[in-house]
């Protein structure tokens, strides 16, 4: 395969990656609660002025609700689309996947306090 027939794949494979989170953001109102979220704690770390360190701890913990956000939708679209009436089963699965958000959700808001709460402080 040429390496311009590879390159070509990647772009494409980032259009439809970023046709995805355009997607989220336009149909999915908590991710756009996480997004906002996420644009307030950016500006806090500028105001705080957090170290390096601090910036990759609370870039992971954006990350990981995100990206929980962003799974738990496919997969709630991925069951909706499969048993589109009331399931039991498919009710489980909503909400396990909207656990794995919570979780990750918590674990955000616990880093978020561990970096600034000793910042208001001091």
């Amino acid at each position: 395969m040429s390496s311009e027939l590879k390159d070509k794949r990647k772009g494409i494979g980032f259009s439809y990656a970023w046709n995805g989170i355009k997607e989220i953001a336009k149909t999915e109102h908590n991710f756009r609660i996480h997004l906002a979220a996420t644009i307030a704690t950016v500006l806090a770390g500028f105001v705080f002025r957090l170290s390096n360190v601090e910036w990759a701890i609370v870039t992971l913990a954006i990350g990981l609700v995100l990206m929980a956000e962003v799974t738990n939708s496919a997969i709630e679209k991925t069951i909706d689309y499969l048993k589109p009436e009331i399931h039991p089963s498919a009710k489980v699965i909503k909400d396990i996947a909207a656990g794995a958000v919570l979780i990750s959700a918590v674990i955000a808001f616990i880093v978020g306090l561990l970096i600034f709460f000793p910042k208001l402080l001091g």
